[in-house]
């Protein structure tokens, strides 16, 4: 809103205007209010349901050592997340952009679908929360949405990478001269880094395209799907997703940056992809809001961000990934999180498997895989074989917090370095 006022003013002379016009003010202003939203909306909020009692009523010790002081802590923390993320980009953001739009989208789905599961837990006193199958329908259908907007929409549109020429001692991108629909998308360490989905279904003959178009909206279903589900996960200690997601979204943002700026674009030798830019101003409002956020969620935590939260999380680093055709590079940016729903979709096989042959087994201690780290061997099972039983004495949650935060670090430098190793 305060975009379009001040691009209107600008046609009057009034000092200042034009800097409106700028991303990177733009984006760092988006940064800053959302913080401060963060932090200011967030003690109002903690306070108010404290007074409604919206808090932690259930914690297992023997899965928490650390949690019996968790026990009245407010839930439902995420929607200060989302206010905070909200706020800055209605204010400063280009509306009528679509990527923007789908971000905007994105966010008050997940958050509905993240707040009817947290409503359940706390106000029907149901641990399970809203039903897998209707979380599943739920992010199957934001994926959907999106995935058929990226299809249909004729301002999706992006530049290829085509060729690459010698220029004197320089070695320069050539770009398609203009902007139009295509299915191609980033894959790391391959010369020229682009994945046709067309290609992929050339069996299809004629088709090819169509079905290509059919299978990029499955994947993006399969990555919204899959990237909320390993937030979720992951929002398992204090200040640990909040942490590893502010981390992930600074990496996406300077993606973001160079994939919406033509010489950045060429430079790297990656597909140039018009008015993304205002995904950073997103982005921004996203880290604010986090580290915002982070203020009241860092051991020992005053407020559980909850499903509202990390379902959120996760969405928005799915679609913010896939409008710059980066969803192949989440396995390694996103790896924390593929880690954690890998630990427990092993953990299950492995124990099925087992209950088969009359055997009680586990490959961790615990899963998610953090809480491998902070179970002590004394609360095991005598009864139950276990292949990994390090570390023998609980590890205090801070530290893996911390410890996890370093490797997301690597993972989102890791991420970068690729567009250039090839």
């Amino acid at each position: 809103m305060l975009y379009y006022l001040f691009r209107f003013l600008e046609q009057f002379g009034i000092s200042g205007s034009h800097m409106w016009g700028y991303i990177s003010f733009r984006s760092l202003l988006a940064l800053i209010l959302s913080l401060v939203i963060s932090a200011w909306f967030g003690e109002k909020f903690i306070k108010y349901l404290k007074k409604k009692q919206i808090t932690e009523t259930q914690r297992e010790a023997s899965i928490d050592p650390f949690g019996v002081k968790k026990i009245g802590v407010p839930s439902m923390g995420g929607v200060i997340i989302i206010v905070s993320i909200l706020i800055p980009v209605l204010l400063l953001g280009r509306l009528r952009n679509i990527y923007l739009i789908l971000m905007i989208i994105t966010t008050v789905w997940l958050g509905f679908l993240g707040g009817m599961d947290d409503f359940i837990k706390i106000f029907r006193r149901n641990k399970e929360g809203l039903k897998g199958r209707y979380k599943i329908v739920g992010q199957v259908g934001i994926g959907l949405i999106v995935g058929l907007v990226l299809w249909a929409s004729p301002d999706v549109k992006m530049n290829e990478n085509l060729s690459i020429e010698r220029q004197g001692h320089e070695l320069v991108v050539k770009h398609r001269a203009e902007a139009q629909k295509s299915l191609k998308t980033t894959i790391p360490f391959v010369k020229g880094h682009n994945l046709d989905y067309s290609r992929i279904m050339s069996f299809c003959g004629k088709y090819k395209t169509a079905a290509g178009w059919v299978l990029f909206v499955v994947m993006t279903i399969l990555v919204v799907t899959a990237v909320s589900n390993g937030a979720n996960l992951n929002d398992g200690m204090d200040g640990m997703c909040a942490g590893n997601s502010a981390i992930i979204g600074v990496a996406l943002g300077i993606l973001a940056y160079v994939s919406s700026h033509m010489e950045f674009a060429s430079y790297l030798n990656i597909m140039y992809i018009p008015d993304s830019q205002e995904l950073v101003v997103f982005l921004c409002a996203f880290v604010g809001a986090l580290i915002g956020f982070l203020w009241y969620n860092a051991y020992p935590a005053q407020v559980f961000m909850g499903d509202t939260g990390s379902l959120t999380i996760g969405g928005i680093i799915a679609v913010a990934a896939i409008i710059i055709h980066k969803e192949l590079l989440l396995p390694i940016l996103c790896g924390i999180f593929f880690v954690e729903s890998l630990s427990v979709i092993l953990q299950v096989w492995y124990y099925k498997m087992g209950k088969r042959r009359g055997i009680k087994q586990r490959i961790f201690k615990r899963t998610p895989i953090h809480d491998n780290f902070r179970t002590q061997d004394c609360q095991l099972d005598p009864e139950c074989h276990y292949l990994i039983r390090k570390p023998h004495t609980a590890v205090h949650e801070s530290k893996i917090t911390i410890r996890f935060w370093i490797i997301t670090i690597i993972l989102a430098a890791l991420t970068i370095i690729t567009l250039k190793i090839r």
